[in-house]
């Protein structure tokens, strides 16, 4: 089952709305491999729960890729499920039964609940469940290399009335890069170890995927449907630097278009290895860079264990800033930021947050991503909050809706005049001409956490 919001294949609020989940793609195409059929039912194609209650009779197992902020969506489904087929079974994993498995064994719907990867035990797994215990270690690959290529026609189709915009299998443009969008992964963790996030320590090291094995998956794709751009998924794109040479030596020669592409990097190590990232910018056509800065203030990062400091984010800054005039006087598009913004960090005082937003409006080319911070199990600081009592989500309410407060004790009415512009004059202090006369209301930047 694809699992998200009721309704955002039918009704999306926007294109992120409608990504496809890679993890659901890559296990159902293991399983059609090895002759497993399986078939798909999304709680984003349908607008209530009836209709799932209907769609879902008669079946013997339902197989769940469980997210900390669709684990309520999950818990229902599995329940109606229950109650439509009592002697069916639910298979469920994913990152939210890796990281709350107490939070999964407590709902008696869940039969089975896979931690970690699933790869390499979902066959054994869907052919007899009854043969493992409820709680099961997963089994995943060494290397990406060893993966399949993903069937994209296993993905769930958007409601017919989205089908002129949805160039499915592929994917609808969201602003960074012209339609039909191919979205990949090359690698899959981050290595860094920030309190609000730290996968790498619940989610295995592995191989990249060979740079010959992406290009050839996205010529495959563009042969088949036309593709416009590509979103490269990885958490971080901009690691492994003898990958990345490869990737600027092959990518403009072997691949059938230099593709614009989004992915992601950090500012620290941008300013490590600055001539690798303008190759990267000139050679291969990354246009659009998203770097999570999350602060402008050194303390708020040493807080989060971002192992980037101020001066890391303003060369980031500065140099896209020189290269994106440097295309625009050669008529060619500038690079853009997909700049992550984080507020409401615990602790985080007034002027933290007045450099943040100095900071970001210092970046002359960028799409500002801001969001309030949000403790989700699996982070340091999420279980630290968690613990403390100090969460304001918890497995009732996970979501990730923009504007919620999500912290107890945190001054959300100071935020959101914050973003509404009310402390311009503050902000402005010091700032170029430029940066001054940029607009301080980010109301509309405001993405989910």
């Amino acid at each position: 089952m694809d699992l998200g919001d009721l309704g955002d294949l039918v009704h999306p609020n926007g294109p992120h709305e409608q990504w496809q989940d890679h993890g659901l793609g890559l296990l159902r195409t293991i399983l059609h491999q090895n002759g497993i059929q399986t078939d798909l039912l999304s709680t984003r194609a349908i607008t209530s729960w009836d209709q799932l209650r209907k769609q879902i009779q008669g079946y013997e197992i339902l197989l769940m890729n469980v997210r900390s902020y669709t684990f309520p969506v999950a818990r229902k489904s599995a329940q109606i499920f229950k109650e439509v087929n009592p002697n069916g079974m639910v298979l469920a994993g994913g990152m939210h039964a890796t990281v709350a498995v107490d939070e999964m064994e407590a709902v008696p719907y869940f039969d089975r609940i896979c931690q970690g990867p699933g790869e390499n035990i979902i066959v054994d797994l869907v052919k007899d469940p009854h043969a493992f215990p409820r709680v099961i270690m997963g089994v995943g690959a060494k290397s990406m290399a060893e993966w399949p290529m993903i069937d994209r026609t296993l993905w769930p189709k958007p409601h017919r009335r989205l089908r002129k915009k949805f160039p499915w299998p592929l994917e609808p443009e969201c602003g960074w890069g012209p339609g039909p969008v191919a979205t990949i992964l090359t690698s899959r963790v981050c290595p860094w170890q920030c309190v609000f996030c730290n996968e790498s320590s619940y989610i295995p090291n592995m191989g990249r995927k060979p740079v010959d094995m992406v290009i050839e998956e996205l010529n495959y794709l563009d042969n088949k449907y036309g593709v416009g751009s590509v979103v490269i998924h990885d958490s971080m794109f901009f690691q492994h630097p003898k990958w990345l040479e490869e990737w600027i030596d092959k990518y403009p020669r072997k691949a059938n278009k230099v593709w614009p592409y989004w992915a992601a990097g950090r500012s620290d190590t941008v300013r490590q290895w600055p001539d690798l990232f303008e190759a990267l910018v000139r050679e291969t056509n990354w246009n659009t860079i998203s770097i999570g800065f999350e602060s402008g203030s050194d303390r708020i990062l040493r807080l989060l264990n971002k192992e980037c400091t101020e001066e890391d984010n303003n060369f980031a800054i500065e140099l896209v800033n020189r290269l994106g005039e440097e295309f625009e006087r050669e008529g060619r598009q500038p690079p853009k930021f997909w700049a992550n913004i984080m507020l409401g960090i615990p602790g985080e005082t007034r002027e933290d947050a007045f450099k943040t937003m100095r900071m970001l409006k210092t970046m002359k080319y960028v799409f500002p991503s801001i969001s309030y911070y949000a403790p989700y199990p699996g982070s340091a600081l999420g279980y630290q909050l968690i613990a403390e009592g100090k969460s304001l989500m918890s497995k009732d309410n996970y979501h990730r809706f923009p504007d919620d407060e999500k912290v107890k004790g945190v001054d959300y009415q100071f935020y959101r005049e914050l973003l509404a512009g009310k402390y311009d004059d503050e902000i402005n202090r010091g700032l170029a001409d430029y940066a001054r006369k940029k607009s301080g209301d980010y109301r509309e930047a405001l993405v989910k956490a």
